[in-house]
């Protein structure tokens, strides 16, 4: 390990940085449990599971407590998943995860190498403080698990602020399916940001003309005056087919669980209603009813890039339109290859809604990396996504 590290750009540290930041000690792990090589995607890296689930009368931010202490309050009991245990239907877990985080205090710091020499210290310096965010995996969603990260003293889920030293924990709540979970499985992504900065609209656009970020569903790229941007680039929903196909589908009630470790093992009946196209191209939303569609564009996400769906706006209906919501950088793969459908993971709140074909639904908010990945999304990676259409989680079979 070099005895200086410098981090010079602004934006979402790449894998090669994160496998530093591993090495400094800035992200551990229970010793247990040593990190492994696989966990790390390009902009991200991925959180397991540790040794026990408390069930907990409700979700909570721990503001002026630590994480531990709001637990004590208010745990009903625990469950060791060390080897498989059944988290219930719409009962709130909150379970520790094998990963913690050191961020430093300042932008100047001294951090102990955990490998080699134990009295080896590595100075990192930065223009900005680190701070961190965390999102749900693209497969947590699919299965309508609603998961968030929380620390200690934190008044934000998801947020983890600069100079954070502490454990993590994740609120885990079934939404559609019991699951049934075990230790070192991986439901959470991590990524750490060096400052924070957003891709301005005037930048979306001219990135977009000359490496194109969104394509039509001809596969060529939308054009300069048929892009939508606004703090972000706007997406829509597909409900157009032709008559007796799929245009998504709704879960079903009262099904058995559903084993995390088994994929491509679940009968896409048992557990899902498919969706037809209609007449009219569009359809009334039950409301809490869990629904999985696609959109109509197909997204890229150039290597200096990574992006974030944006949650649902309350001014465009009562709509949940993602869990999931990060891209890695080369999502979709280059030019040639004209994108990926994003998924949509859709929940309408309170009352019945009306979604219509080309209605839209969500934006992507840009990112820049601080540089480029030493690999991309579908590269060097088992990446189940790459290049999708219409698709449920990787737990159900296919065809």
């Amino acid at each position: 390990m070099p005895k200086e590290v410098q981090l010079r750009t602004k934006g979402i540290l790449p894998v090669q940085k994160l496998k530093m930041l591993h090495k400094m000690g800035i992200i551990r792990s229970n010793p247990d449990y040593p990190i492994q090589d696989d966990q790390f995607q390009p902009n991200s890296i991925d959180l397991r599971l540790g040794k026990v689930a408390y069930r907990v009368r409700c979700s909570f931010l721990p503001e002026n407590d630590t994480v531990e202490e709001k637990v004590a309050k208010l745990k009903m009991y625990e469950v060791p998943i060390t080897n498989g245990a059944v988290l219930e239907q719409n009962c709130v877990y909150i379970i520790p995860l094998l990963e913690r985080l050191d961020l430093p205090q300042s932008n100047n710091s001294v951090q102990k190498s955990l490998f080699g020499d134990e009295e080896s210290e590595i100075k990192l310096g930065s223009i900005e403080n680190l701070s961190a965010k965390a999102n749900p995996k693209s497969s947590t969603g699919r299965l309508d698990v609603f998961t968030r990260v929380i620390t200690d003293y934190s008044h934000r889920f998801e947020e983890i602020t600069p100079g954070y030293s502490g454990n993590l924990y994740l609120e885990v709540v079934p939404k559609s399916f019991s699951i049934k979970v075990k230790t070192g499985q991986r439901l959470n992504q991590l990524r750490v940001r060096h400052g924070f900065e957003v891709i301005p609209d005037q930048d979306i656009l001219r990135v977009h003309a000359s490496d194109p970020l969104l394509f039509d569903q001809n596969r060529e790229p939308v054009s300069m005056e048929k892009i939508k941007v606004n703090q972000g680039l706007f997406m829509s929903v597909d409900l157009k087919a032709k008559k007796g196909e799929i245009i998504g589908y709704k879960a079903k009630k009262h099904n058995d669980y559903i084993d995390l470790d088994k994929i491509g093992y679940y009968a896409v009946q048992d557990f899902w209603e498919p969706i037809y196209a209609q007449p009219g191209h569009q359809l009334i939303l039950e409301p809490e009813a869990f629904y999985i569609f696609a959109s109509k564009e197909r997204i890229r996400v150039p290597a200096h890039l990574a992006c974030e769906m944006m949650a649902y706006d309350t001014g465009s209906g009562e709509l949940r339109t993602h869990y999931a919501g990060f891209f890695d950088s080369g999502f979709g793969g280059s030019v040639e290859d004209k994108g990926a459908r994003a998924v949509l993971e859709v929940r309408s709140h309170d009352v019945p809604f009306m979604i219509e074909d080309g209605q839209t639904l969500f934006s992507m908010q840009f990112e820049p990396n601080a540089e480029r990945p030493d690999f991309v999304y579908g590269e060097e990676i088992d990446s189940n996504y790459q290049g999708q259409d219409l698709k449920l989680g990787k737990h159900f079979k296919e065809g």
